[in-house]
């Protein structure tokens, strides 16, 4: 399993430092994220509640751990104690329900509002549009446990790059649109998930600061 270690410095070498990258380490045996662990990486990626308490449970406690995929409500209070952020919030009554489970752990949760930013059907997240609209009515105040810190969103599966690069291009401009009209004086409104192992490149290019990497790190061999 040593090509983990190398795969990780491999690709750091592609990436600025500027940009985190979260190990999206769904499906992956402990093993290989303790190798990957033992090479310094410390964040990692989790698409299920029940798999991400159970390695919480047998790793080290200093791993940075980041919910990545659909949350439910009725779930967030597994992970609260513990969660590093939660980068997949796609409506009011997650967040509502994330301020509470909050509330109750003495815990403030670092968030990312997910942005449907693709032409599958399948892929979860606000529409730009409803997110700007529930913005202008919520009061962000009444929201003391939940630190929103950017928007998160998924490109479509595609081989045209240039779709993909559109796609990227509009969560960039939704961040900047969010960050001037509603978190202009917030530092914490800084950050913008996008791209994984197949387009991270454009994604960077667009504006990325925090990529979810799998299959580059756990799988195949990285292209140079």
């Amino acid at each position: 399993m040593a090509r983990i270690a190398e795969n990780i410095m491999l690709l750091r070498q592609q990436i600025p430092l500027s940009v985190k990258v979260v190990a999206v380490s769904k499906n992956k045996s402990a093993e290989e994220i303790i190798e990957l662990y033992n090479s310094g990486h410390r964040a990692f990626g989790e698409n299920r509640v029940k798999e991400l308490v159970k390695k919480k449970e047998i790793l080290p406690d200093d791993i940075e751990w980041h919910l990545i995929g659909h949350l439910q409500g009725n779930k967030v209070k597994y992970i609260v104690p513990f969660i590093s952020m939660i980068q997949s919030v796609d409506s009011l009554k997650l967040m509502n329900a994330i301020n509470t489970e909050a509330s109750k752990a003495g815990r403030i949760i670092p968030c990312l509002l997910q942005i449907c930013i693709a032409s599958e059907e399948t892929k979860s997240g606000f529409d730009a549009d409803e997110l700007v609209r529930m913005l202008k009515n919520l009061n962000l105040r009444s929201l003391t446990h939940v630190k929103i810190c950017g928007v998160m969103g998924m490109a479509t599966f595609t081989d045209d790059h240039e779709q993909v690069r559109s796609e990227f291009r509009s969560l960039a401009d939704t961040f900047k649109l969010l960050k001037n009209r509603y978190f202009s004086g917030d530092d914490n409104f800084r950050e913008i998930s996008m791209g994984m192992s197949g387009d991270f490149r454009i994604a960077i290019e667009e504006g990325s600061t925090i990529v979810r990497i799998g299959t580059l790190i756990f799988g195949k061999e990285i292209e140079t």
